[in-house]
Formats: C-alpha cells, structure tokens, sequence
C-alpha cells in the first residue's frame, strides 16, 4: 500500500538506509517507543525506591508497552507548541495511565523534565541501532578476512597518487580494509557500552524527586534523589551517568565521533572498490552490479556508491553535534534541538553503509588476471625501487638512479620494455646478470613483506573473539 502521507520520509533519497535494520530502530515510532519506555523505567526506578507505589509503576509500565496509541505525526505537530515532543507525549500517557487507573495517573513523568526523556530515549534509540551496526560490521570483517587470506600473494599495481607505484598484494590492501572495519568496530563498541540515561529534572538537581520524596514522607528527600540515577539507568539498561548531562553533551559528542570515524572507515573501502572496477582497471567487481536507465550493459557499483555517500554525509552531521557542545546555562536553546536529527541521520547513514560493506565484502569478485595485466602495463617500470635499490650496491647511487632515470625514458618514449632499455644502457647494459635481471624486474616478486604484513594483520581477533 503505498504511504498516503505528503510529509512521510521513506527513505526515496537516501536508498542506502532504506529498508536496513538501523532505518527501522530510528524512526519516528522507534523514538516514540524510546519515549515510552524511558517513562516507564521512571516509573519503576521510583517505586523500586519507595518514591512510588507499584501499582503506579505497573500502570504507566503496562500503557507504555501500547506504543501504537501514540500517534507520531499528531505528536509532532503539537510539539510545535511546546518545542519538543515528549510535552504532548506526557498529556497523552497521562490521559492513557488515568484510563487504566486513575490514582496511577500522578506518578506520569514525576519530577522529570523533557529533556530527561527525550535524551534518554535518544540514547535508547542509538544503543538498538548500534546493535545491528555492530552485527554488519562483524560480518563486513569476517568476509574481508576470507578476502585477505586467499589472496594472500595475488600480486597487483599499488598506486600513489593516482599513479602506478609499486607491487603490492590484494591480500594486504584486503587486510588494511578489514583493520579499518575492525577500529571502527571497537570505537562504537566502546561508545555503546557508555551511553547514559538521562536524568536530573528541570535544572539537573534532581530537586523536584526530592520534594515529591519528601512530599510523600520519604524524608530527607535530597538523600533519596541521588539513588534514583543508579535505579533508572538499570531500568533502562542504559550507563549510570556521574551527573546529569543536559549541557554536559559528551555522551552526544563521542556517539558522533564514533560514527564519523566509521563512515570514513567504510568510505576507504568503498573508494577503493569504485576505482579498481573502473573499465579500464577492472580488478574488482561488485557481485550485483546496478543497471542504468539508459545503458543496458552497464553493472554499477551501487553498494560502493551508496557507501561513498553516506561516508561524505556523516563528517558534516557529526559537525553539528560537535558544535552542541557549547550550549549554555543549565539547559539550552537550540543547541540541544539541533541534535536531534543529526544524530538519527547519522545512525542511518552508517546503519545503511554498514550492511552495504557487509554485503559488498561477502559478493565481491576479484580478478587476479587482470592485476596481473595491470603489472604490466607500465613495462616494468613500476619495480624501479628496487632495481635502484639493488644497482646501488654494484655502482654509485647517483650514478645508478641517473642510469635508471634514463632507461625509464626510452620506455616511455620508444614503448620498449625495462628489461631492453636496461639492455640497451651504455652504463646498465651487461652490469647484471640475464637471470638475475629478470628476477629484478619481476613484478610478482617485487612485493616486499605485503604477505607477511597481511599475515600480521590477520591475526588481530575479530568481534567475536576469533580471527576472521
């Protein structure tokens, strides 16, 4: 059926989110969903704490559980009116929790201010998002480490500055891929573990818990309040924050570097796979490739594509959330609600790249051939470090680098091998050995230490705890 709503965001111009895990636990429902849930815990955290009767707890726990009640599109129109929308919310549960009982009503939102939910339901939101993120990433660094492996020695063209530089290996450049996924994955595993509930009232004094403790008779009041941090971060599952961080927005600022840091991380894979499946390289392909609307026989490389957006979008997302940093007084205008849709859009975008890298590591087609025909395309002139390197030991530096400079011209010039402008040189002519200077101006056997670098890098564990 499709959506009837004009303003409802599906995802048409953001296909790498669209459809993934991250897209569902971000969405408006999925916050609202937070929302509820972080009222509840409320609840509970203060009945656990003799700051409420269990009847409420059960009563606004039991209404909360009803997510489809609330409507998110009627809930932010009225948000309108108040700047955020956890005030609607609030009237609405209240109304709900009164229905189911009406002495449980009261104990709604107690003493919390709209910040305490909004945040904490924003770190909900992140810690379920992150969970899928975390589960492609596993997967994107187990595929990439079977890449790795079995192309331990396939030799290919390294390339600096656009150019040929020289040999290295697939295996390496596979593993150097997977040592990214894997920092990305210990950065947001170390950050996820770390997101804090929220809470601390209308200033971050926790003042009115304690006058409604005292209120209640649970005197002194400023004594329970502190307990109540530990009390609802456990119901929520969430970090126990040291204070309440309403303008304190590390939790905010590490989640954005985090997911920066990743969206680059998959933006170098991506990078690369865009430049070797181009026509004239042609040493990878994407195991789907994308059709056009125009030309029947092209096969695009849309999860690289897909990928390299996103890894230009997040950066600047992550800049926001950074620059929320300095919000002022106790609570601030502005620089709170500027984070909000930064930070869901940057979950997305990440979400989305995560399971394309995973999915585009798994089916990723290699063709040693054409690496090897690539090696050549220079003729020979891409191992002329170490035929420099070597020619040093038999004659003067300079006078071998002048030598090798010369050679490499007539190569250019007169489209003739290394191996015959070598032969060819008044200086170089003769100096080594037929054999050994075909061993030298082997590309295949110019790859230095890559397979053992690629071995090293194997051996860091994956997520699991076990190499990949």
């Amino acid at each position: 059926m499709p959506s009837t709503d004009p303003a409802a965001d599906v995802g048409l111009l953001s296909p790498v989110r669209a459809g993934s895990a991250a897209e569902e636990a971000t969405g408006d429902a999925a916050f609202v969903r937070g929302m509820l849930d972080a009222e509840a815990a409320l609840a509970r955290a203060q009945s656990a704490l003799g700051l409420a009767p269990a009847f409420a707890a059960a009563a606004v726990t039991a209404t909360a559980a009803e997510p489809g009640r609330f409507d998110p599109r009627d809930l932010a129109l009225r948000a309108r009116a108040g700047g955020n929308p956890v005030i609607p919310l609030v009237a609405d549960l209240t109304a709900a929790v009164g229905e189911r009982d009406a002495n449980a009503a009261s104990y709604v939102h107690r003493g919390a201010t709209s910040q305490d939910i909004l945040d904490t339901a924003a770190m909900l939101v992140a810690s379920r998002a992150l969970r899928h993120v975390l589960d492609d990433l596993a997967a994107a660094a187990e595929a990439l480490g079977r890449l790795a492996a079995e192309h331990r020695d396939t030799p290919m063209a390294g390339r600096t500055l656009t150019q040929h530089a020289v040999p290295t290996t697939f295996g390496l450049k596979a593993a150097g891929w997977r040592s990214l996924v894997l920092d990305a994955h210990d950065r947001l595993t170390a950050v996820h573990g770390a997101l804090p509930a929220q809470l601390g009232g209308a200033a971050g004094t926790l003042a009115a818990f304690g006058a409604f403790a005292e209120a209640d008779g649970a005197a002194p009041g400023a004594a329970a309040a502190p307990r109540l941090l530990a009390a609802y971060a456990a119901e929520t599952g969430l970090a126990e924050p040291a204070l309440p961080w309403h303008t304190l927005r590390t939790p905010v600022a590490d989640l954005a570097g985090a997911l920066a840091f990743t969206a680059g991380a998959l933006g170098k894979v991506a990078a690369d796979v865009l430049v070797l499946s181009r026509t004239e390289i042609g040493e990878v392909s994407e195991g789907a490739g994308g059709g056009s609307s125009a030309m029947p026989h092209k096969a695009n490389p849309v999860r690289a594509t897909l990928i390299a957006a996103a890894a230009r979008q997040v950066p600047a997302l992550a800049a926001v959330l950074y620059g929320s940093l300095a919000a002022e007084d106790e609570r601030p205008a502005g620089a709170w609600h500027a984070e909000w849709q930064p930070l869901r859009e940057a979950l997305r975008l990440v979400g989305g790249a995560a399971l394309d890298t995973a999915e585009l590591a798994a089916g990723l087609r290699v063709r040693p051939q054409r690496m090897r025909e690539n090696l050549d395309a220079t003729r020979g002139l891409v191992v002329t470090e170490r035929l420099a390197a070597a020619l040093a030991a038999l004659m003067d530096r300079g006078e071998a680098k002048s030598a090798l400079a010369r050679a490499s011209r007539r190569v250019a010039e007169e489209g003739i091998t290394l191996d015959d402008a070598l032969a060819r040189d008044p200086v170089l002519g003769g100096l080594l050995p037929e054999g050994r200077l075909r061993e030298l101006t082997d590309p295949t056997r110019c790859t230095g230490s890559a397979g053992a670098l690629a071995d090293r890098a194997l051996r860091r564990p994956g997520p699991a705890g076990t190499s990949s």
